[in-house]
């Protein structure tokens, strides 16, 4: 599946963790191998990261989240959002710097809102996706809702004051 990053497509150097595997070189895992398996995947020889499903939220393992360098949450179907909310914690009160990765029904139209909320990568199935990356960054240009990107919002630019 192709890989989307800072608006590049790129090789993906992960693999997802299969279960009866042993961990090798950079591998994601799910919530459960993570609780399963913690010790053996923190001494393994290459780079962690986790795939979240989208009822599990990250504040299940907030003391954990400095052991990953990738984090991915799943967007199940169009009409399931908590994978925003997600990201908006682990970006904004988290404190979270790695790789934040959209997988599922990632679509064009929401890879702008994608993006505020912190994303930075995204597993894309549909090549419209890739095709419109641009053209999706750049097709809103006035914003009304504040998040962690400090991008100003109308009322801001109105006052002429910072964002708020």
């Amino acid at each position: 599946m192709p890989l989307l990053k800072n608006g590049e497509v790129v090789a993906d150097p992960w693999t997802a963790l299969a279960e009866d595997a042993a961990p090798n070189g950079d591998v994601i895992v799910s919530l459960e191998q993570w609780r399963t398996g913690r010790e053996t995947l923190r001494a393994h020889n290459g780079r962690l990261g986790l795939r979240l499903k989208s009822d599990q939220s990250p504040a299940e393992l907030a003391g954990d989240l400095d052991r990953f360098d990738l984090i991915a949450l799943e967007f199940p179907r169009f009409g399931d959002g908590r994978a925003y909310s997600y990201a908006r914690l682990l970006r904004e009160r988290y404190g979270f710097t790695g790789e934040l990765r959209a997988v599922g029904n990632v679509l064009r139209d929401q890879l702008f809102f994608m993006v505020r909320c912190g994303f930075d990568s995204f597993e894309v199935a549909d090549g419209k996706a890739i095709a419109g990356w641009q053209e999706a960054m750049n097709e809103i240009s006035v914003l009304y809702q504040p998040t962690g990107d400090r991008r100003r919002t109308a009322f801001a630019l109105r006052r002429g004051a910072g964002n708020g």
